[in-house]
């Protein structure tokens, strides 16, 4: 399934330079809200399960709560998959813009639902209901500001648009860490509990407003408006998704294979590691955090770079290497660790793992927008993205943890760092979508020891015709 055999919309017009700075906003806003909430609800999670998971035993209530948090991240496939099919039929923004409206209303009901004490057992149905809305959004999010923000940035500059979306992830991160940093180090634990920790909800349901407003007011991009002129004319079909398996098969799964590496990392490095370092290696829980907190200022400030990098060398040549790479560093990199734990070390291997993730997965967005066409990409980015991040990202910790348990060995993440690599390498070098852009990176750029920037071809807005 070649980039350029898709079939989708006629040649677009230029994108207008002040247009595609107000949807890039509009996709940093949205991919920092969603952010920001998932971030706050892991921090408050015990404050949480206190307060709606009242059942006499803390351990419990505490796992009520995560497996609360859990359900909204298993319909996020589902979610991705709706909103995908209403963003190809309809209209990207008008999607993104429910997005933010279910998002906010999410995060209201968190911010402002009693609790177990004053509604009884409908406290805990309020919070899943809260959840199941956040997490059929939060499918949606991710690839439909990535898409946007990819067809509507300047031809030689897809992929550097598109890290934004990555660095606003990273942001909004550093943000909700912080503000949990300061109400918790600030509150007493009974101010905390009872009104607290609803702060970085009703901060996040105030920037939702915002958010929809700016996300209305934006455009369709050049190529979807084409694409919707040529459905109206009857020269193209519409999306289908009785056909998506047979004509996008290829291009999913290559999609899953440029995600999982990425994904896999992140999860291990940012969601699991804070736990491995406390109860494997006996160190401060503050030591994982510090340098968690570290690499998020990296990946905000560099993931720009690594897009700009691939514009002007091609993605696909980089996914190699740099994911070989990450492969053979993987155990070195654990092995300093486990050998002789201490704060130095550890710091010096989350840099490291954080340098890898910016190089790896700075240009995810504009990659999986451009192997799918117009006609399909919303639904295409959103079902690759959210399979290869629950199957891979959100079950990393659980995996890595369980089978850390059955073994005693030290070096299960590494072992699964290097799975997902494996597979990852398979799944973009063995399908037809993986080899045609790679073919094309190679006919469009220049070699590697070149200084002038080469003219990047615009794999779909060019090639969907």
């Amino acid at each position: 399934m070649n980039p350029a055999e898709h079939e989708g919309a006629s040649t677009p017009t230029a994108p207008d330079r002040r247009q595609v700075r107000r949807t890039l906003v509009a996709s940093v806003i949205g991919s920092g809200f969603e952010w920001f909430d998932f971030t706050a609800y892991v921090y408050f999670s015990k404050i949480i399960a206190e307060v709606f998971f009242s059942v006499g035993s803390s351990v419990v209530s505490m796992s009520l709560a995560l497996a609360t948090f859990a359900v909204g991240f298993l319909v996020r496939p589902l979610g991705g998959v709706l909103l995908g099919i209403y963003a190809d039929r309809v209209g990207r923004t008008r999607a993104l813009s429910l997005v933010m409206l279910m998002m906010c209303a999410g995060t209201l009901i968190l911010g402002l639902a009693p609790g177990y004490a004053t509604l009884g057992v409908a406290a805990p149905l309020l919070v899943l209901l809260a959840r199941l809305i956040q997490g059929l959004a939060i499918g949606g999010q991710f690839s439909l500001s990535s898409v946007v923000v990819v067809e509507s940035a300047p031809p030689g500059k897809k992929m550097f648009y598109g890290s934004f979306n990555m660095s606003s992830q990273a942001l909004a991160i550093l943000l909700a860490s912080g503000c949990s940093y300061l109400l918790i180090n600030n509150l007493s634990t009974n101010s905390l509990t009872s009104w607290g920790w609803r702060v970085p909800f009703l901060i996040g349901a105030l920037i939702g407003p915002l958010g929809f407003y700016i996300r209305h007011n934006i455009a369709e991009s050049p190529e979807f408006e084409a694409l919707r002129k040529q459905v109206r004319a009857g020269a193209t079909r519409a999306f289908r998704l009785r056909d998506f398996v047979r004509e996008q098969g290829d291009a999913a799964l290559c999609a899953m294979g440029v995600m999982i590496i990425g994904t896999a990392s992140n999860y291990l490095w940012n969601a699991y590691l804070p736990v491995y370092v406390e109860h494997q290696l006996h160190l401060p829980l503050k030591s994982a955090l510090l340098g968690t907190f570290i690499g998020g200022v990296i990946n905000f400030l560099l993931f720009p770079l690594s897009g700009k990098l691939a514009d002007k060398f091609g993605a696909y040549r980089l996914f190699y290497p740099l994911v070989i790479t990450w492969l053979l560093c993987t155990f070195p990199l654990f092995w300093f660790i486990v050998s002789a734990p201490s704060l130095t070390r550890l710091l010096i291997a989350q840099i490291i793992a954080s340098l890898f993730q910016v190089a790896i997965a700075g240009p995810h967005p504009g990659m999986l927008s451009a192997i799918f066409p117009a006609k399909a990409r919303s639904t295409g980015v959103a079902l690759s993205y959210n399979l290869a991040v629950t199957l891979f990202g959100g079950m990393a910790p659980l995996t890595v943890s369980t089978l850390t348990q059955a073994t005693g060995s030290h070096y299960v993440p590494a072992f699964y760092v290097v799975f997902a690599a494996l597979v990852s390498l398979a799944l973009v070098a063995f399908t037809r979508t993986g080899q045609s852009a790679l073919a094309n990176d190679r006919a469009s750029r220049q070699p590697f020891s070149a200084t002038q920037h080469a003219p990047a071809t615009d794999l779909q807005s060019s090639s969907d015709s």
